[in-house]
Order: C-alpha cells, then sequence, then structure tokens
C-alpha cells in the first residue's frame, strides 16, 4: 500500500516537533546530569548503573532513571536496562555541558516568563530574574575553553612584575585564582554585583589555599567608586560581562571611569561575546542561539568586533592586540592599555 505524500509529510512533521520536545527536555537533563556528577561519572569510567549511581549520589532512583531515559531518547547514552553506556555524541556534549547549564540552571527562569518578558509594561526595573551562582558555576567551565589558553598567551605578552591585579565581574573567582597562581606575589580584587556569585568565589579560593591574597567586593561594575585598594592595581581583567558595558554612551562612561578609579592599571584584558552576522535561516552553533536571544530578552545589547573597536579611544584606551577565538559565541579579547602613552604600541591581530 502507498502511502500518499500528505500522509507521509505529516508524519515527517510529527517526528520533527517529537525531536524538538524531547530536545528542549533533554537539554534541562544536561545540565541537571553534569551538576550531580553523572556526566562526569560516564567520562570517567565509560558507564555506570543507574541505581548504584542513584544510591551513591542519595538520589531518588525512578527521577535517575527519568534522567537517563531523556538523554538516551535523544541518541546521547545507550541504555539497557540499568546499566548505561556513551553513545557517540557523547564526547561532544561532555564538552559543552556548560552551555546547557548556563540555559536551563542560569538562565531557565528568564527563558520560562519569556511572554511576561517581551511585554514592554513589563520590562521595567529589575524585569528579569537568572540565578547567578549557577551562571557563574557554568561560566567557570566556559572559561576553561572559550578564553584559557588565549589568555595564558596575552599574559605571556606582558611584564611578570604584578602587585596587584583586580576582575571585573569575577563570578565563581576562577581568573582570580589563575592570576595568584602566576603571580605568587601579587594581591587580587574580586569585584561582582551577585553576592551568590562571590559565596562561590570565597568558597573556591578558601578551597585553594588563597583566600589571604584575594579580597572580594560586592559592587556593580558600572558604576565603580574609587577605593584605597584600588591604587595599586596594575592589571584588570574583565571576561564574558562587557556586553553588560552598553549601550553606546553608557560603554565609553564606563571604560573612562575605570581609567579612574583604577588610576595606576596598565592593561585591561577585556574578554568577551561578539554578535553574529548569521542569517536568520542558518542553524548557529551550540550556546549561539541561547546567548543571543537571551540577551534580546533581557535587553542587553551584544556588540559586534567594530563596536568595541570603535570605542576604545574615546573610552581613554588604545587596543594593543586582538585574540579572535570564535569558539562559540564569536569571542575575542582586546588587550588595552591607557590611551595617554603611559606603554608603547606595538599593535597586532592574532
Amino acid at each position: 500500500m502507498n502511502v500518499s505524500t500528505d500522509e507521509a509529510e505529516k508524519a515527517d512533521a510529527e517526528k520533527t516537533v517529537a525531536r524538538i520536545y524531547n530536545s528542549a527536555v533533554a537539554a534541562s537533563a544536561i545540565g541537571a546530569a553534569w551538576e550531580v556528577g553523572a556526566l562526569d561519572r560516564l567520562a570517567a569510567d565509560g558507564g555506570l548503573d543507574i541505581y548504584e549511581f542513584a544510591d551513591d549520589q542519595q538520589l531518588d532512583r525512578p527521577a535517575v532513571a527519568g534522567l537517563f531515559r531523556a538523554l538516551a531518547v535523544v541518541g546521547i547514552v545507550y541504555r539497557t536496562g540499568t546499566k548505561v553506556v556513551p553513545a557517540p555524541v557523547f564526547a561532544e556534549v561532555y564538552r559543552t555541558r556548560s552551555f546547557f547549564h548556563w540555559l536551563t540552571r542560569g538562565s531557565g527562569e528568564l527563558f520560562r516568563r519569556m511572554p511576561e518578558i517581551m511585554r514592554v509594561d513589563n520590562r521595567r526595573g529589575d524585569f528579569y530574574r537568572r540565578d547567578a551562582a549557577a551562571v557563574a558555576f557554568a561560566c567557570r567551565e566556559m572559561n576553561s575553553f572559550c578564553y584559557n589558553p588565549w589568555f595564558a598567551e596575552a599574559l605571556d605578552q606582558h611584564s611578570t612584575d604584578i602587585a596587584a591585579c583586580a576582575d571585573l565581574g569575577c563570578g565563581s573567582g576562577e581568573r582570580l585564582l589563575q592570576l595568584l597562581r602566576r603571580y605568587p606575589g601579587a594581591r587580587a580584587i574580586g569585584i561582582d554585583i551577585a553576592p551568590s556569585a562571590l559565596d562561590v568565589a570565597r568558597g573556591a579560593a578558601h578551597d585553594a589555599g588563597l583566600a589571604d591574597r584575594i579580597t572580594l567586593i560586592q559592587a556593580d561594575v558600572l558604576d565603580l567608586a574609587p577605593r584605597p585598594e584600588f591604587q595599586d592595581v596594575r592589571l584588570l581583567t574583565c571576561f564574558m560581562m562587557g556586553h553588560d558595558f552598553w549601550p553606546r554612551e553608557r560603554c565609553i562612561a564606563t571604560l573612562r571611569r575605570l581609567r579612574e578609579v583604577f588610576p595606576h592599571a596598565e592593561r585591561l584584558l577585556l574578554g568577551d561575546a561578539t554578535r553574529s552576522a548569521e542569517t536568520d535561516n542558518e542553524e548557529p552553533p551550540t550556546f549561539r542561539l541561547a546567548f543571543e536571544f537571551g540577551h534580546d530578552l533581557m535587553g542587553t545589547f551584544i556588540p559586534t568586533v567594530g563596536d568595541w573597536e570603535s570605542v576604545f579611544p574615546e573610552g581613554g584606551w588604545r587596543l594593543h592586540r586582538t585574540w579572535s577565538i570564535g569558539v562559540a559565541v564569536g569571542e575575542v579579547i582586546f588587550d588595552l592599555e591607557p590611551g595617554d602613552g603611559r606603554r608603547a604600541m606595538q599593535g597586532g591581530v592574532a
């Protein structure tokens, strides 16, 4: 019996919609599986028993079984009874696990409340909420492969004589720890607006045995006031929050304020995502759609590389070098120096 074209198209449409729906469930399952240690266990051991894992982690057995069913339905793992092993796609899921955590744990409420947030009358004051601790947790992992290799290279280009440094929007504090390990004689200041993120950073510093060399300050980077401890800072870093400086006039004002608040800073390493130029019908890589759409919902402008380059002179900074990375969301690192000739201009693009 021949199946009509209409029936075949209807069947294909049903499968496509089911795939979209099940993938949404699986995205949440990936974020949860990473947080409870299931992804790490699979990556390390090459398989696990669902009930043994649930008991070991003090998790509910049926809930954990449902978690792995969601992963199996979209082909991330193979499941036979209570035994689970990674499928071929698992390696890429594991590599990008922080993107799923950012989406479903850190920004879950943002996307859940999408209909309300889009209404103009509701877009006043603090009209959206995200889990700052979960975002910081995800961003710490993202930093490891989206920025860290190039960040280390950027540090290699300059003096190792750093007495004090500051990380703007420090989140989980991972970059602070990197800086203190690199500069054993330095002190570090972490600044973040979210108390929950600073709690994560505080715990990380304590666990690393570096708490005595770190000062954590709850403050809005966009509205910093001078403080005595800022006077000794020679190196500023700011990663994955520079887009919050925008729109343009606010960005210029913020860059100028950083010159005033950190009067002896010799360098600013600014690492951030940049907006893509893809057409609407192209499928973007993992994370880009969520990142750009999420920031559209939040009313946060994502600048292009050209947008950034246009504000540095007016903001009082000179572009020394650009590292073009582009792992997921057009990542770049701008190596900036004060625009008053305190350091020689060398130029270059990587």
